[in-house]
């Protein structure tokens, strides 16, 4: 049985971490945009072209989608809600076609971003997100075994 001295010691503590925690992230300062004064002045010029942020195909200031990928495009793209729906549907269409980043962090927000919207599917884009997982581990295997070593062997 837990005593009410214990709860109250968990319940300071958890206070206290808690306390430190917004404290510090109140008082951490904000940081400069991260791109610099020259990169900034060069993205307002007249003559500057947006570009595809997938392909670098370039873009008019008024589309919707990159006329070379597909890939839903614009200074508005993620604020509406019927272009947010492509911009997730990237997302998730990346997660099994294409070479992505693998860590824990990318892993855990696929599956939980795939639970959470295709709560009855999401084990059918796991299949697919394990397969494109499987087949990339297999082509970088592939690559490095064919590669010779720094000494010149191959092992």
């Amino acid at each position: 049985m837990i005593s009410s001295l214990g709860v109250l010691l968990a319940a300071s503590t958890a206070g206290i971490v808690l306390g430190r925690l917004i404290k510090s992230v109140a008082e951490t300062p904000l940081t400069p945009d991260p791109w610099g004064a020259e990169i900034e002045r060069k993205i307002n010029q007249p003559e500057a072209v947006e570009v595809c942020h997938h392909c670098g195909t370039p873009q008019s200031s008024t589309a919707w989608f990159c006329p070379h990928c597909g890939v839903a495009v614009g200074p508005y793209n993620n604020l509406m809600p019927w272009v947010l729906v492509f911009s997730q549907g990237e997302v998730l269409r990346n997660g099994v076609t294409e070479k992505m980043r693998i860590n824990a962090l990318t892993m855990a927000g696929y599956f939980l971003y795939s639970l959470v919207s295709y709560l009855v599917f999401a084990p059918v884009f796991w299949v697919f997100l394990y397969r494109n997982l499987r087949n990339q581990r297999e082509k970088s295997e592939s690559c490095s075994s064919s590669e010779p070593k720094q000494n010149g062997r191959t092992d």
